[in-house]
């Protein structure tokens, strides 16, 4: 008896040790921001440990950035993973220059200091890297974090925003991982799950301790290829507030909420009454069709399987504990949230076609393109007016489903396959899953910032794509102009030829005295730094290595304003 008594000690023991609370990543608020990329590890599992990276104090993961709409942010983000890098702001509305794409890397040892003013609505973003072709072996190893931005608007409504307490980030992924414990960036096998970077594979050892109240969940789906549709334990319903975005005009009660990879949503559950319950957050995977990473195994030939274990089944990803509320707790769901005015089609002076395409119908794990074109650096795909109001189409003709990710804008979806857009689609977006052969049209407005030296960014946000080159850039321009850059007196100086490939000329018929050209690469290193002799100089570019390079002239034109004129080339071999 003594014996049976122990036994039964020792498991509850050791049930009770197993149980993880889910890690809630810190806040930093601004003005000013401090981030440091490191290399780290963390014992996902038994034996080795799995090198990670993160930021600041984390093992895995970063903090949550606290913004709020109309102040001025100064960003420090310092490299210290020993290789070049780069953040993207995803989601946020700011510069090109600022907007962290392959065109701004951040070599090792060294820092990039973004300065914006937050132009965004209330809503959940995030950061990752985004350095072309190691996205997804940066962006899985933990380099991501949460963005929360307020607004006046979200301030007026009675909303659980009490971080951690009655408002948490739920930041799902989905991983696979070798037989020496590494994530690996196709992931096509996938089915480790982290949730806020905390293995979760076995539900009941992780868990979240959570209020008999109002309380807000931020889903944000940051696996390289898996998307969840999400519901609650049976009959648990919920109420969709936002989109990647922005809230909605209402709450849109529902028990399912599909989030592809690149997602986001703001959803409430309201918990009143519920003290000393348990459920579990959970993806309804048998519930997806055939062609999204995450419903059933779709049968091929040749290339790694698409046969997760987790594959067209429901399971279970985090158990919830129902606690007594806190002090003035919310306890209503509001009726109304915001008013959203998406632009309409009288408006529109653009339209534009994407399609999704591979080498051909039976291609599962790609190389997929747009428009038959893998991405170029040095191909700018649109030059977009300032100001323009745009539909574009997204038209997929591949047998694989794809979240596209628009950069620098929002945008509204019109409709899919000619049906009007459903209330959980009707807000503001920046990623849209497109399913097999399915058609998608949205508009947008390209707003606020110009710039023909730095382009944004549009791709498909399954990792393994877009790092094999489903990708596509644009420049916002005052007009169409390519990809030089536009200047007041911009006639009076240029360089050429572009491309060139041993001798590079420069005219300026304004010059003056003590006029400086530095000129980059593409990865920021100084390789040449001198004073102009003239109107006309050369520059001997023979022992130069082939890629983009970007020329700085300081001061500017002889205007008195002091301006740098900036533009890129390309040096050929």
């Amino acid at each position: 008896m003594r014996q049976t008594t122990i036994f039964i000690f020792l498991l509850i023991a050791i049930r009770t040790i197993a149980q993880t609370p889910l890690f809630i990543p810190d806040t930093l608020t601004g003005p000013n921001y401090n981030l440091t990329m490191h290399k780290d590890s963390v014992q996902f599992f038994s034996g080795m440990i799995s090198q990670t990276y993160a930021f600041n104090a984390n093992h895995y993961l970063g903090p949550t950035l606290i913004l709020n709409n109309g102040t001025n942010v100064n960003i420090t983000v310092n490299n210290q993973i020993g290789d070049t890098t780069t953040i993207h702001w995803h989601g946020l509305h700011v510069p090109a220059k600022w907007d962290g794409g392959p065109h701004s890397p951040i070599l090792n040892n060294a820092s990039w200091n973004p300065q914006f003013t937050v132009m965004n609505d209330a809503a959940t973003y995030w950061y990752h890297p985004h350095l072309d072709m190691k996205t997804a072996v940066q962006a899985i190893k933990g380099a991501a974090g949460l963005i929360i931005v307020r607004d006046s608007a979200e301030a007026t409504l009675t909303l659980p925003r009490k971080y951690g307490i009655d408002d948490f980030p739920i930041i799902v992924q989905c991983q696979q991982y070798d037989s020496l414990n590494q994530a690996m960036q196709l992931g096509m096998q996938d089915s480790t799950l982290l949730v806020n970077g905390t293995r979760a594979n076995n539900s009941d050892s992780t868990y979240l301790d959570v209020p008999a109240q109002v309380i807000r969940l931020r889903l944000l789906n940051a696996s390289g290829e898996r998307a969840f549709n999400f519901g609650f334990t049976s009959p648990l319903h919920f109420y969709q507030i936002a989109t990647d975005g922005g809230l909605l005009d209402l709450p849109h009660d529902t028990t399912r909420i599909r989030i592809a990879p690149g997602e986001r949503a703001e959803i409430l559950l309201n918990l009143n009454g519920m003290n000393g319950q348990t459920f579990y957050l959970m993806s309804y995977g048998a519930e997806l069709p055939m062609g999204i990473q995450g419903g059933p195994t779709m049968p091929m030939s040749g290339g790694p399987p698409m046969d997760s274990p987790l594959n067209g089944i429901n399971f279970n990803i985090l158990k919830f504990n129902v606690v007594p509320p806190t002090t003035n707790p919310v306890t209503t769901i509001p009726s109304t949230l915001i008013a959203n005015n998406p632009y309409q089609e009288n408006q529109v002076n653009a339209y534009r076609q994407i399609n999704f395409t591979a080498d051909n119908d039976t291609v599962m794990d790609g190389p997929f393109y747009f428009n038959d074109s893998t991405f170029d650096m040095m191909r700018i795909d649109y030059v977009i007016p300032l100001n323009s109001v745009e539909v574009w189409t997204l038209v997929n003709k591949t047998m694989v489903a794809h979240p596209f990710h628009l950069h620098d804008e929002y945008f509204y979806i019109l409709d899919r396959n000619g049906i009007s857009a459903t209330p959980e689609e009707q807000g503001k977006k920046d990623v849209i899953l497109v399913p097999p052969y399915d058609s998608v049209r949205f508009i947008t407005k390209f707003t606020d910032f110009a710039d023909t030296v730095v382009p944004y960014m549009y791709h498909c946000h399954i990792l393994m794509h877009e790092d094999a080159g489903m990708m596509g850039q644009f420049m916002v321009s005052p007009s169409a102009v390519g990809i030089k850059e536009l200047s007041k007196n911009i006639s009076e100086f240029f360089i050429y030829p572009n491309p060139a490939s041993t001798i590079l000329n420069i005219h300026h018929a304004s010059y003056t005295p003590n006029e400086t050209l530095l000129i980059t690469d593409l990865l920021g290193a100084v390789v040449y730094k001198e004073k102009l002799c003239g109107i006309d100089n050369t520059i001997s570019i023979s022992t130069w290595g082939a890629g983009i390079y970007f020329y700085c002239l300081t001061p500017a034109l002889s205007n008195g304003e002091g301006v740098s004129v900036r533009g890129k080339f390309v040096v050929q071999k």
